[in-house]
């Protein structure tokens, strides 16, 4: 299977016809232009720090900007991907130095990050860091995340603003954050407090092997499958600070709650129930 392909036979979105194809074209073309010897120079990157942007022409330069090209010792670069945003989100990012490949309209998030995933294992990256493009995220505790996995002590390092620092004071979404926290460990015996957090940090290998399908809830999918898949898992403190421009993406705080608790529930049982059947086959056979 050509990596192109792999990238983009994990789900529908948004029952959008021809998703598929858009990310597909997409990631041809990024990496047409990339080739080892060309402008961009050779496929060498450590450690890629990948945004996925929707509308964000206001805030995705100064987080490109503030990310470093050499993080714990490695060697770094930014690869921003547009989610078909009808603003000027991609030049924003491409005049701050990052690497663009644009969706031609929006598939959600998912199938952003999932593109990107693709195009960080084409620049050969060790490590890939995922940072929201709204300015929430401090760039400078990068390094925080990509340390444990550089020291050989885990292989996904999840972002926890509940272990570090939040100016985020509504209450609702505080006692729901810490509610799918419970909820996570509870199904998965390990122990999360910020499953909802988009900044982390893991060895390319895990979206390697993690099949992902959400189109939009990708953050606790990725987290949960890679937990379920045998992945070793730890937390950081990190900061989230309010968006530096426009509005949250998210909606109504209940309406994204019973969405994100479906998530949960629905990946969590997508990797339980074959790890289940294949305990029943061993004993019965």
């Amino acid at each position: 299977m050509s990596p192109v392909r792999r990238a983009t036979t994990t789900g529908a979105v948004h029952d959008s016809p021809g998703a598929a194809e858009v990310a597909t074209e997409a990631a041809r073309r990024f990496l047409l232009g990339h080739r080892p010897g060309g402008s961009c120079g050779p496929l060498s990157a450590e450690l890629v720090v990948l945004i996925a942007a929707f509308g964000e022409e206001d805030s995705v330069g100064s987080v490109v900007g503030a990310v470093g090209r050499d993080i714990a010792g490695l060697r770094s670069e930014c690869i921003v991907v547009d989610d078909g945003s009808a603003d000027a989100t991609a030049e924003a990012a491409a005049r701050a130095g990052a690497l663009v490949c644009r969706l031609e309209r929006n598939l959600g998030q998912g199938w952003a990050l999932r593109v990107g995933y693709l195009l960080a294992r084409s620049r050969g990256a060790r490590f890939i860091v995922t940072i929201d493009a709204d300015g929430q995220h401090d760039p400078r505790e990068i390094g925080d995340l990509v340390a444990p996995l550089v020291a050989g002590r885990a292989d996904f390092v999840n972002g926890s603003r509940r272990l570090g620092h939040s100016d985020d004071h509504d209450a609702f979404r505080a006692f729901g954050l810490e509610l799918f926290g419970r909820l996570v460990t509870v199904l998965t015996g390990v122990s999360i407090t910020d499953p909802a957090n988009g900044f982390r940090a893991f060895s390319s290998r895990v979206v390697e092997d993690v099949p992902l399908s959400q189109p939009q809830y990708q953050t606790t999918e990725l987290l949960i499958g890679a937990i379920e898949s045998g992945f070793s898992i730890t937390e950081v403190p990190v900061t989230v600070r309010p968006r530096q421009h426009g509005e949250s993406k998210k909606g109504h705080n209940l309406a994204y709650g019973a969405r994100f608790a479906r998530t949960i529930l629905m990946t969590w049982l997508r990797f339980r129930i074959p790890r289940m059947a294949r305990r029943r086959a061993r004993w019965t056979g």
